[in-house]
């Protein structure tokens, strides 16, 4: 996606959805470094006070994260995730289960009435992804894989407002994963999900996310008590 020269009127307005775009479309990937004020600048034809003012109203709005000497990172795919994320980061790991909880519990039971072929492969992958890297110890890619499935999991379920509320959650999602299910912490199974939802047994795929939940409930009080 490429940038276009911006008109003289608001300028900041129209530099901050444009750079919006960059995101939201993907163009700016969730970590990535964005380009500098200079470039950006000479790229939408506006001075670099313009650009500064846009990415700071982007920061304050919980997409980029300024660091010192360092640049500016995309944090967030939408303010709501960017809110989502700040509340997060002060919220307790079981308050974070609780939700969890209650979409990935409902998620599962709706998908395995709605999945299709491509669906299940799709998260039979990252079921296998993720059981890889947890036999390689490797926890970076054992929480992708983690997050990858539960996408999955709930794209399976083809609710428009489900899975974009489930992908801005999940944008502030990774380190409750990595406290709870990280290869050190024990290997909670996600298979009877799979099966379940693949089956197309509401029931069962319920049932399977509830004994998920409290495996991981387990998992965060122990790590408390360490």
């Amino acid at each position: 996606m490429s940038l276009r020269t911006a008109q003289r009127a608001s300028l900041v307005d129209q530099v901050i959805e444009q750079l919006k775009d960059q995101i939201t479309s993907g163009s700016w990937q969730m970590h990535a470094k964005i380009p500098t004020e200079t470039v950006l600048a000479e790229q939408l034809g506006v001075g670099r006070n313009t650009v500064r003012e846009a990415v700071r109203a982007l920061t304050h709005a919980g997409l980029l994260e300024c660091r010192q000497g360092d640049g500016t990172y995309v944090r967030a795919t939408s303010e709501l995730s960017g809110a989502m994320a700040r509340r997060l980061r002060a919220a307790e790991h079981m308050e974070i289960l609780e939700v969890r909880r209650a979409l990935e519990i409902e998620a599962a039971k709706l998908a395995a009435v709605r999945r299709t072929e491509g669906d299940i492969e799709l998260i039979e992958a990252a079921l296998k992804r993720r059981d890889q890297a947890w036999m390689a110890a490797d926890t970076d890619t054992f929480v992708e894989a983690d997050l990858a499935f539960h996408i999955a999991v709930v794209e399976a379920t083809h609710n428009r407002v489900l899975i974009d509320l489930y992908k801005d959650f999940s944008t502030a999602l990774r380190a409750s994963i990595a406290a709870a299910g990280a290869p050190l912490a024990g290997h909670i199974p996600h298979d009877a999900i799979a099966r379940a939802i693949a089956d197309g047994d509401a029931a069962a795929a319920e049932r399977a996310g509830h004994a998920c939940m409290e495996h991981i409930a387990i998992a965060l009080t122990e790590g408390e008590q360490d």
